[in-house]
């Protein structure tokens, strides 16, 4: 399966450096539009012919018109557009309603759609599952189910080993808060404090969850 992501801007590097572990995967630049709002875009053809080969695109383009611009031009040719860059509820709208796009509030919130495409790469990548390994109380190692886009959840898993499983999934919450999280940035007029706690409240659940995992193993 093909990934392509797309970018005008600071983001999208990381989840390139994680989803290239798993799958094909290509890092696209634009360039930024000149002014914030313009009537028409060149989307250069090259770059559109790389894009139009992949099955999944991620996009982190913030340029509005230039976002729209591609979504428009692709969403017919590809199995499925995440858009990870979106401004206000109404543009989430108008980008979602060609049916094969979706504007997540966080990219490690992704789970299963149905569509076989989408699903792979959400086997992988998304809302974020562990399994953790515990000699007595104590974790000596976190296996990586579904990883966030965007690295957060090894980088929790690894700063886990050795933790209490006492206070595993509330620690494990807490350190996402270390991870530099550069979802808020991508939003207009949102709360950076909400999304670092949702961040945080999905990585807490991912390990209560193997917790309970491990208890229901060991009956």
């Amino acid at each position: 399966m093909k990934i392509a992501i797309v970018t005008d801007g600071p983001y999208g590097e990381r989840a390139y450096a994680t989803i290239k572990q798993e799958f094909d995967c290509d890092y696209i630049v634009m360039e930024t539009p000149s002014s914030t709002f313009m009537d028409e875009i060149d989307l250069p053809p090259e770059t559109m012919k790389k894009l139009e080969k992949a099955d999944i695109i991620l996009s982190y383009v913030l340029h509005p018109d230039l976002s729209l611009d591609l979504v428009e031009a692709l969403h017919d040719k590809v199995e499925w557009i995440i858009v990870g860059a979106w401004r206000g509820d109404g543009f989430k709208n108008q980008l979602e309603s060609y049916g094969n796009v979706t504007c997540p509030e966080n990219m490690c919130d992704l789970s299963e759609n149905g569509n076989p495409y989408f699903d792979e790469l959400v086997s992988k990548f998304g809302m974020p599952v562990v399994r953790v390994n515990c000699q007595g109380n104590k974790v000596v190692d976190v296996e990586v189910l579904r990883c966030s886009p965007c690295g957060s959840t090894q980088f929790v898993a690894d700063e886990m080993i050795g933790e209490s499983i006492k206070t595993l999934p509330i620690k494990a919450g807490l350190r996402i808060q270390h991870y530099p999280c550069k979802a808020p940035k991508m939003r207009l007029f949102t709360d950076d404090e909400c999304k670092k706690e949702m961040a945080a409240n999905f990585h807490k659940k991912a390990f209560e969850d193997a917790l309970k995992k491990v208890s229901t193993d060991k009956k």
